[in-house]
């Protein structure tokens, strides 16, 4: 069972004015192939149908834990492309076409479905699918596949990133640039123990150190690239078993953390009259706090 908090991962910049087509890109990190989308649904369904947990614990609590992770990288991203639709459109008449920018935009749905909102899809309007899970039931068949997600992932990241310089697009890819980094290893430390092939002389993948990304440097900086989480109080701790010695590029010593990081306040997303969204008026607010503070 999982446990929410009304935390984002990291504090993100609030733009004054977004960037759609950023945010169209954006969307590749969540729904595409290689998306958090299916970095958190590998992992949960893995997780969910792990066959010896008892036996072998330590990479079942590996998966799990990365799961819960996962969810809160798929939360990340979204919010940065709702922050990234910020100042796209503005309120008026419906006959001034107060969303006439959604028409030259490269991702419409945006403008049309969903309020200028992230929804599952990639970057071409493509909606996410199961078909991009895998879950072979195979240990290491499943940790060789999660290897390359994992590599796959940080590459379309890095891609993104050079597409656009926007802030907040930007500050997201360099904190999961990070933390993607970290699982690439967790995963290669994996398969080193379960095979004895010492995957980590094939990393980084691409061949690209994380510091060479302003965004993703400072997270570095701050040690975030040697942290695992157990993302529970009392359970997964049997990840030090696979998350111990030292980090292969730099020699850093890895540490696992029982619990969850801290996090940052979630954004609060203005309203879009323009959009209808939330379309609740004055009259409304007044009549349902009404209702809301009622004790019948």
């Amino acid at each position: 069972m999982f446990t929410r908090m009304d935390r984002i991962a990291i504090e993100l910049p609030i733009p004054e004015i977004g960037d759609a087509n950023a945010a169209a890109a954006v969307q590749e990190l969540l729904g595409g192939k290689f998306g958090e989308m299916s970095t958190l649904n590998n992992y949960m369904f893995q997780s969910f149908n792990f066959r010896g947990k008892k036996k072998l614990k330590p990479f079942y609590d590996l998966v799990a834990s990365m799961t819960a992770e996962e969810f809160g990288h798929v939360e990340l991203v979204s919010t940065s492309i709702n922050l990234l639709s910020k100042g796209n459109t503005f309120p008026g008449d419906p006959d001034i076409a107060p969303l006439q920018l959604g028409k030259d935009a490269r991702n419409t749905q945006h403008f049309i479905a969903s309020a200028q909102t992230a929804l599952p899809f990639d970057s071409m309007g493509k909606p996410w699918t199961g078909d991009n899970v895998f879950s072979s039931g195979n240990l290491v068949l499943d940790l060789l596949h999660n290897f390359f997600l994992e590599v796959g992932a940080r590459t379309h990241k890095m891609r993104v990133y050079e597409m656009t310089d926007h802030p907040t697009a930007r500050e997201m890819i360099g904190y999961l640039l990070v933390r993607g980094g970290v699982h690439v290893v967790a995963y290669a430390k994996a398969l080193e123990i379960a095979t004895g092939a010492d995957v980590t002389k094939m990393i980084p993948i691409p061949n690209l150190d994380n510091r060479k990304f302003d965004h993703a440097k400072k997270f570095e900086d701050q040690g975030l690239g040697n942290i695992l989480y157990t993302w529970s109080v009392k359970d997964y701790r049997d990840i030090d078993q696979i998350w111990k010695g030292s980090h292969p590029q730099t020699g850093d010593p890895l540490k696992v953390i029982i619990g969850n990081p801290e996090g940052a306040p979630v954004p609060d997303l203005e309203e879009l009259p323009e959009e209808f969204a939330p379309g609740i008026t004055r009259d409304d607010y007044e009549r349902i706090a009404k209702k809301l503070m009622s004790k019948l």
